[in-house]
């Protein structure tokens, strides 16, 4: 069950946390959300609640022949990734700063990406789709193909993780890259000048409709887009397991957990057909595994959802932030930084104070918030921590 309900014009909308904590500015993009005609049901909001770009954070909306590129995000197919590995606690060394180091040089971040395609990028059968886009992002092939397999930067990470039970275990989080955001910006640009969106209550939220070219369109550039962010995944993990099979040579992998957290998907809920977006969300259907990350100073969850229908079938994709980036950097030094990250391995310098665990919110409340959304599998925690 929902914690609160936010009155609004329109289609009710239910939070998994309550509504004083939610800061003003996501209130009114929920208002604006729950407002479009094309809204079915309701507007389901995790406990990881926060303002976004264009649409709320935490945010599913289903809709009956329409969807919002807005209310995607432009990081299209952000998503995580994670592995149980044979190895424990005691099989690792006392210090981590050369595996990270070897990481980093096998996986370009920030900014950065590879000289040329990896061998695993090449052999994707997504480029013969690429011709296929729109016109605009054809003179981004060869850099596509190249930052395949990248982290980028932001909130985006590589983890090693210790459980509960001392496994080791891989993890990490990033997207679709450059293309998926120029694709994004695209649709969204094109979504505000179609003149039925002319009088809506945030022209960020305009809608393609079904039957449409535009909607063809994007559908097309859309899923193109959510399988390059899956694949960009599979291609760092791999990159990541020769990494640690160098320095593990006996070491053996399970099979990877992946989930999306900002994408769509066509699915049936309370019998109808619906086009489902989830922003900074993942999907819980019943029996699902999932994962729920916490901060580079906090535990994460690997989880299996419950499938709850009042939530279309979601969870929360983390802690979410409860401040803002420069906020961030405004109220916190490079101390606490070193103090909140003690005992993991990781970057402690002012290009990722933005990122520091007391600008996200309390990562065990979160989970106390979604209880009837998902159980527990594993608590992880983690010893190195790699940011662009």
């Amino acid at each position: 069950m929902a914690l609160s309900q936010l009155k609004a014009r329109g289609a009710p909308v239910h939070l998994w946390t309550n509504v004083e904590e939610v800061e003003s500015g996501a209130l009114d993009q929920l208002r604006n959300i729950a407002a479009l005609p094309w809204v079915f049901k309701h507007v389901a909001v995790m406990p990881d609640v926060h303002f976004g770009k264009g649409a709320t954070v935490g945010s599913v909306i289903a809709m009956k022949d329409a969807v919002s590129p807005a209310a995607v995000g432009v990081d299209i197919g952000c998503g995580m990734a994670a592995v149980r590995t044979s190895l424990d606690a005691a099989d690792l060394p006392d210090s981590l700063a050369e595996l990270r180091s070897t990481v980093e040089e096998a996986i370009p971040v920030g900014f950065n990406w590879h000289r040329d395609p990896v061998r695993q990028a090449r052999e994707l059968d997504l480029w013969s789709e690429f011709s296929t886009l729109s016109p605009k992002v054809q003179d981004l092939f060869g850099r596509a193909r190249n930052q395949m397999g990248t982290l980028g930067g932001g909130n985006h990470f590589i983890e090693l993780c210790l459980a509960e039970d001392d496994a080791v275990w891989l993890m990490l989080h990033s997207g679709s890259r450059n293309i998926g955001k120029t694709l994004a910006d695209i649709h969204i640009g094109r979504a505000k000048q179609l003149t039925h969106n002319a009088n809506l209550p945030d022209r960020d939220l305009a809608v393609f409709l079904a039957g449409t070219p535009e909607m063809t369109e994007y559908r097309r550039d859309l899923f193109w887009a959510q399988r390059y962010a899956a694949a960009n995944r599979e291609v760092m993990l791999q990159l990541y397991r020769d990494v640690l099979t160098d320095h593990f040579p006996d070491i053996r992998f399970e099979n990877p957990i992946s989930c999306h957290h900002n994408y769509v998907a066509e699915e049936i809920h309370f019998g109808e057909e619906v086009m489902v977006t989830r922003k900074g969300a993942i999907r819980a259907g019943r029996g699902e595994l999932g994962i729920i990350p916490g901060s580079m100073g906090t535990r994460s969850y690997i989880v299996r959802g419950l499938g709850n229908p009042e939530s279309f079938c979601s969870a929360s994709h983390g802690a979410g932030r409860r401040m803002s980036r420069g906020a961030a950097k405004r109220k916190f030094s490079i101390a606490e930084l070193e103090a909140q990250t003690h005992g993991v391995e990781c970057r402690k310098d002012r290009g990722v104070l933005d990122e520091i665990p007391g600008a996200y919110k309390d990562i065990d409340r979160v989970m106390e918030q979604q209880r009837d959304l998902v159980e527990v599998v594993a608590t992880l925690k983690q010893v190195m921590c790699v940011k662009g």
